[in-house]
């Protein structure tokens, strides 16, 4: 799977493709190159477009902040905190949710992901126009050092060798499957949210975070304070996307 959520690429390459750059269906097999199914509700990213939408935005929502989501049915709501990820268009309103899922006998598995469509209420323009690159990555490095801090605070090794040689190659890894439009300055800021929310998430369900010797209540901070780096991180890579967004469908300059 790509380093970047489902609804990430898909709302970049979607705006893309409704400026006309190429196909809805080009769009979606640039979008998910790594998937061996797509299916669901996906004709509604026609009729946005054929209702005059140019820009698809996209959430990271969770049980706790659905606060960058629209306002929708509980349904809805339950359903993209659930799966942590979904887009919408702000014009007429309208929420896409994926449900990422294996199929396939063992050995020969296969991922796929189905689209489920929801109403919405509309977004005010001026609510996205209003994301600036520079405050939000000045408000993703305040957060990192006060997270630094508290790591510091509860103590201990927070992983051990097999974790932080993971942590290293998910750092080394470069975005792909972003269309070439994406702004450099927004692509960047992308790709630092993108990793750290990765190792974050990655590292937050490990149950060997206490091997070095660390009591319960150590670790479950540890924890804590990783699902919230995440949480974090995810904030800044969704507002990261949704400027690149705007950027893609002319709303703003790169």
């Amino acid at each position: 799977m790509s380093e970047l959520p489902a609804s990430v690429r898909l709302a970049l390459w979607v705006t893309a493709s409704w400026r006309g750059d190429l196909g809805s269906t080009d769009a979606l097999a640039r979008a998910f190159p790594d998937l061996d199914h797509v299916a669901g509700d996906l004709a509604r990213l026609d009729v946005w477009r054929d209702l005059g939408e140019r820009a698809l935005f996209v959430a990271l929502p969770r049980p706790g902040d659905i606060s960058r989501m629209p306002r929708g049915s509980a349904e809805a709501t339950a359903h993209a905190a659930d799966a942590g990820e979904c887009v919408f268009v702000a014009g007429i309103g309208g929420v896409l949710v994926p449900t990422l899922s294996e199929f396939g006998p063992e050995g020969d598995v296969g991922v796929r992901a189905d689209w489920t469509a929801y109403e919405a209420d509309p977004v005010p323009r001026h609510r996205m126009e209003m994301l600036d690159l520079r405050e939000i990555e000045r408000e993703l490095m305040t957060r990192l050092r006060e997270h630094t801090a508290r790591f510091e605070e509860v103590g201990g090794h927070p992983w051990g060798d097999e974790a932080r040689a993971e942590a290293r190659a998910d750092l080394d890894t470069a975005l792909w499957g972003i269309p070439p439009e994406t702004s450099g300055r927004a692509l960047r800021l992308m790709s630092l949210a993108a990793n750290l929310s990765r190792v974050a998430h990655r590292n937050a369900t490990r149950t060997s975070l206490g091997s070095g010797g660390l009591d319960a209540a150590t670790t479950a901070n540890r924890t804590r304070l990783l699902r919230d780096l995440a949480a974090d991180a995810d904030s800044a890579l969704a507002d990261a996307t949704n400027v690149a967004v705007m950027s893609i469908a002319g709303w703003r300059p790169a």
